[in-house]
């Protein structure tokens, strides 16, 4: 009975410590709870989303990345604004960043007569080596000075197709800066004439690579004109222009509204550059076109500042002299005038003619007469000069009663006959006619100049050539088409395959692009598109990138192999475009390809694929738009599709 007190006394002692130790966990459970979601309201008001709030007793730990060491600060600091400073723990990271940005990649290219040089930084993927191959291919033979360094660091993604342009432009400008930068490319060039400038412009131009600025600064020095000649010619078929030159645009422009004027139909190409005999040379054109229109035929020739006006047979005197008479008294200062009349031609003179035919397969043949001793001689060693002795087939007659500078007026038309594709020269007592076709736009004029110079001023010729378009060699360049077809068939007789999942260039699909890099040289007019395709095994996502990798590849491959590539985009569709079943082994494997494909086909694609899209929208707008019933036939059918736009 005596320890029963005593024993209560000790588990009252002990129910009330359990009691407030009790009291003291929910205390300490609550004060943490309230701490660790005050912190992270004011942290999250804040911005603060990456910062970890966890409470330990009466501490509070901040965890989490900071992405710089202003924002570990700010949220230490916020936090303990709503609890005692002391009691918060910062242990956040600080986001570990490259502090180095990648370069600005950029090559410099100057080609001169001495040579080729390049200077600059490049991605180290496709640097270096590739872009010394390439430059080398350019170069022909011709000294390089390489001063390229290379950073390991991803290429931007128009970076392949920069250069590619910028490869391009250094290897049709012979004296030219180009500036390669991902985003843009810079040329500055000297062209050798204006035709040649506006040819490079319209080239480079159309070659533009899509997401790059270009900049041409092609400049080209007026050509020196040697004769400075204007010949026309008006007969029955009316006014036509065999050459013309001009000082300025002014002039150029003044002397085709006077040819106009005077009935010319066709065109007139009129040349501008240096050697104007004077400031007055457009006047002196258009005076003379006046007198040429007054006889009513015959030929103006104006060559430097000797004026020719050749009347047509049978013009009257008196009529002839009365136009002379006004166009010398009408001409500007420095120029002479000299005025031809033909001599009726007498029939019991005797067919004095001398023939040259050239064929294309045959060659030439002389026919007609020729000078008897050392000069007929002359003229015939000198076409088998021109045209080779197998290909000359000798039959004229030599005779004694010819006109004097016969043989003089033979060998200027042969060479001239010699320049064509194929023609005939006929040379009369009184006149040159040369006749036949050409692939050179520019040749009838060079021709009338020559022989301007060789026969001297007066002297009467007729040249009636033709341009035929088969003929040209730039003109008869493969069509896109051909270029399309070329590497469909290299591609039908072995695909290029890549590895599962690899994007390197195997053995095989090289020997396949040696092949396509044969035929890329001459479609380097062609605009066309690399397209990457998979199957639709795998993520899309990652078909996608997959098949860009790929078409990127192809692209590198034949920029390694030397092919300028400015006229070629790569890109990845991944199972978007299938061309077979993709339940079947066989469809896969036709899916997974290479395509190339025409820009102009690829664009036009695409513009379908979008008013295709935008109709289905429309479409589907219109279904869902609450429809009033229609109270006729006539309503019914007007309400049967979308409003239009």
């Amino acid at each position: 009975m005596i320890r029963t007190p005593f024993f209560v006394a000790i588990l009252s002692f002990a129910l009330a410590g359990a009691l407030a130790l009790a009291v003291a966990v929910a205390a300490a459970i609550t004060i943490e709870r309230r701490s660790t979601e005050a912190v992270r309201e004011v942290l999250a008001e804040e911005g603060f989303d990456w910062a970890e709030v966890e409470a330990d007793g009466l501490q509070v730990f901040l965890r989490g990345t900071a992405p710089d060491e202003a924002s570990r600060f700010m949220a230490e600091s916020r936090a303990g604004s709503v609890v005692d400073a002391d009691r918060v723990v910062n242990e956040v990271d600080i986001q570990v960043t490259d502090a180095a940005p990648a370069p600005r990649f950029s090559l410099d290219m100057l080609r001169n007569g001495d040579g080729i040089q390049i200077i600059g930084l490049v991605p180290g993927v496709n640097g270096g080596e590739e872009v010394a191959a390439a430059i080398e291919g350019i170069a022909d033979g011709a000294e390089v000075t390489d001063m390229v360094e290379t950073a390991d660091y991803p290429a931007p993604d128009t970076w392949i197709s920069a250069l590619g342009f910028g490869f391009r432009a250094l290897e049709r400008l012979p004296r030219s800066k180009v500036t390669v930068y991902a985003d843009r490319v810079e040329v500055q060039a000297i062209s050798d004439s204006p035709e040649q400038q506006a040819a490079l412009i319209a080239e480079l131009e159309g070659a533009r690579p899509a997401g790059v600025e270009v900049v041409l600064d092609i400049s080209a020095p007026r050509p020196v004109i040697s004769p400075f000649q204007v010949r026309a010619v008006l007969d029955a078929t009316g006014l036509r222009f065999e050459t013309c030159s001009a000082d300025t645009q002014r002039a150029q422009e003044r002397i085709v509204a006077a040819a106009r004027r005077a009935g010319a139909t066709n065109g007139v190409e009129c040349h501008i550059g240096l050697g104007v005999p004077s400031p007055s040379w457009a006047q002196a054109v258009e005076t003379g076109l006046v007198a040429l229109t007054e006889l009513g035929g015959g030929t103006l020739d104006i060559s430097d500042a000797d004026v020719t006006l050749i009347a047509s047979e049978g013009t009257g005197q008196d009529e002839f002299d009365r136009v002379i008479g006004e166009l010398d008294a009408a001409l500007p200062e420095v120029f002479t005038l000299q005025g031809v009349i033909p001599e009726t031609t007498r029939n019991e003179a005797g067919p004095a003619r001398f023939f040259a035919t050239l064929d294309a397969e045959d060659g030439v043949r002389l026919r007609g007469r020729l000078p008897q001793g050392a000069v007929g001689q002359s003229v015939e060693a000198f076409a088998i000069s021109l045209f080779g002795r197998e290909r000359t087939d000798l039959a004229a007659r030599s005779v004694t009663d010819l006109p004097q500078g016969w043989g003089v007026r033979a060998m200027a038309g042969l060479r001239a006959l010699s320049r064509l594709h194929e023609g005939q020269l006929t040379l009369e007592p009184e006149t040159l006619r040369l006749t036949g076709r050409t692939g050179d736009q520019g040749l009838r004029s060079e021709l009338t100049r020559e022989l301007s110079d060789e026969l001297g001023a007066g002297a009467d010729f007729q040249i009636d050539i033709t341009y035929d378009e088969e003929l040209d060699p730039v003109a008869s360049m493969p069509t896109p088409e051909e270029c399309v077809a070329a590497i469909e068939a290299v591609q039908a007789d072995a695909k290029i395959v890549f590895d599962p999942g690899s994007v390197e260039i195997s053995d095989e699909a090289g020997e396949i692009l040696d092949r396509i890099a044969a035929i890329l040289p001459d479609c380097m007019h062609v605009p066309m598109e690399i397209g990457g395709h998979t199957d639709s095994q795998g993520r899309e996502e990652m078909n996608l990138g997959l098949s860009q990798s790929r078409a990127d590849a192809v692209l590198n491959g034949l920029l390694a192999r030397g092919v300028l590539i400015s006229n070629l985009t790569a890109r990845g569709y991944g199972e978007t475009r299938p061309i077979a079943d993709n339940d079947t082994e066989e469809g896969r494997e036709l899916n997974r390809r290479i395509e190339f494909r025409l820009q102009e086909e690829v664009d036009a694609q695409t513009v379908v694929e979008a008013q295709a899209e935008a109709a289905e929208a429309r479409a589907e707008a219109f279904r869902l738009r609450p429809q009033p019933r229609p109270d006729s036939i006539a309503e019914a059918a007007t309400a049967a599709g979308p409003e239009e736009e």
